[in-house]
């Protein structure tokens, strides 16, 4: 369609829909272990005496599992419904952190078994509230701006996360921080899980195909993009720690990464306070041109002050861009695969960071800071070519042979939550 439905109220709206706020805050709690895992693991094997080799290690062997596990799990979520995968999935999870906690990195062998136990069983909560929200909200315009939401409340989980976590080391010990946000993910799991719109959702009948969600041309074009959009924003986590290694400042790192996040919050915020014309794929274009050319400035590396600055703005297309690309999902993943599609955009999204930290390190090593930065620019500018290079695929939605496939803002009986009644 060519413009969207008008937007009636802001976020309070979509909170105060029933189910909506106990929904987004249990996904979130749920989210923790994954999303403060990384220091959470770093924090406690430095403790143990371990090194930060080590440390990178077992981070890497769980972020492998997981994005081996989210489109796996997702696929199970479409095929089986969202209680019977999802809260069991999260139990396995956090047992196997536990045993980690317990266990320590005196075995090796079994320290890296119980990282990747946590990760590959790391419950797809990501893709399935996104699979909730048209059957939870209804309108076309209400579900834009609580993926608006989302994106933006995903910024104020990896802000607060790592200062929870930071926290419980501080009283107790990273053992501790490790087996609390744990308990905390299976909470949340349970919270989404028990609530009345997950226990009813159906994903919709879908066709037999072992590719699943990455049968869609237009899907595999949008994962394209985002594996390079995922690479710039590792490759500046890497960066911002070389820029304050230079300046001999090591707690600059951490303003760099909070004004990132607070330009997400800000450029979120503004995004899904109002209706936007045209359709989400060139939106989606113009959005990734935006952050890729915001990210070029980081370039300069003038000084803390400025930097921060440059921060907020490399930040602020972020979180409308991830909005943006959770509508092209919905309106792509071919029916019966919306949340192992959702979860798709995750691993695509993950791998591509985990290697733009890869690509950045050497890269200041080689060329120092500046150049670092610099692979954030590039990350950027590649994942727009792959939108403009893909733009016919993406400008057809359907697929051939899924005309049953539920459209954008079809009208479908309320009795039974599928997943594409609103896009």
């Amino acid at each position: 369609m060519a413009t969207e439905a008008p937007a009636h109220g802001g976020y309070l709206d979509i909170l105060r829909a029933p189910h909506a706020a106990r929904l987004l805050t249990g996904t979130l709690v749920g989210r923790l272990p994954n999303g403060t895992g990384p220091i959470a693991m770093t924090l406690f094997v430095r403790d143990q005496g371990g090194s930060y080799t080590l440390a990178g290690g077992l981070i890497a062997a769980y972020g492998l599992a997981n994005a081996v596990g989210q489109p796996l799990l997702g696929r199970a979520v479409d095929l089986k419904g969202q209680p019977r995968v999802q809260l069991p999935a999260a139990v396995l999870s956090a047992l196997g952190m536990v045993l980690f906690a317990f266990t320590g990195i005196g075995h090796l062998a079994l320290a890296y078994a119980a990282v990747v136990v946590a990760g590959l069983f790391t419950p797809p909560l990501e893709g399935g509230l996104r699979a909730l929200w048209p059957s939870v909200l209804g309108r076309e315009d209400r579900v834009h701006r609580a993926y608006a939401l989302d994106a933006v409340a995903q910024e104020v989980m990896f802000t607060v996360g790592p200062l929870l976590v930071t926290l419980l080391v501080a009283v107790r010990s990273p053992a501790a921080a490790l087996l609390v946000i744990n308990v905390l993910g299976i909470l949340g799991a349970l919270a989404v899980v028990l609530s009345e719109p997950s226990r009813a959702w159906r994903s919709a009948t879908r066709e037999a195909h072992w590719l699943g969600a990455l049968r869609s041309p237009g899907l595999l074009a949008l994962l394209g993009s985002f594996f390079f959009v995922g690479l710039a924003l590792g490759s500046i986590t890497v960066a911002a720690v070389a820029y304050a290694d230079d300046r001999g400042t090591p707690s600059v790192y951490g303003w760099l990464m909070a004004a990132l996040g607070l330009g997400a919050l800000i450029g979120g915020t503004v995004y899904g306070a109002r209706p936007w014309a045209g359709t989400p794929e060139r939106r989606l274009r113009v959005l990734v041109l935006l952050l890729a050319v915001c990210y070029l400035p980081l370039m300069l590396t003038p000084g803390p002050v400025a930097m921060t600055a440059l921060s907020v703005l490399s930040g602020v297309f972020l979180a409308p861009v991830l909005a943006c690309a959770f509508i092209v999902v919905d309106r792509h993943a071919p029916r019966g695969t919306v949340t192992e599609a959702f979860s798709w955009l995750v691993t695509t999204f993950g791998v591509g960071a985990a290697l733009g930290s890869a690509v950045a390190g050497p890269a200041v090593e080689l060329a120092g800071t500046v150049a670092g930065f610099a692979v954030a620019g590039a990350g950027g500018l590649v994942a727009l070519l792959v939108l403009l290079a893909t733009g016919r695929v993406l400008a057809a939605p359907d697929m051939p042979g899924d005309t049953a496939r539920h459209a954008v803002g079809e009208t479908v009986p309320t009795a039974v939550h599928t997943e594409k009644n609103a896009c």
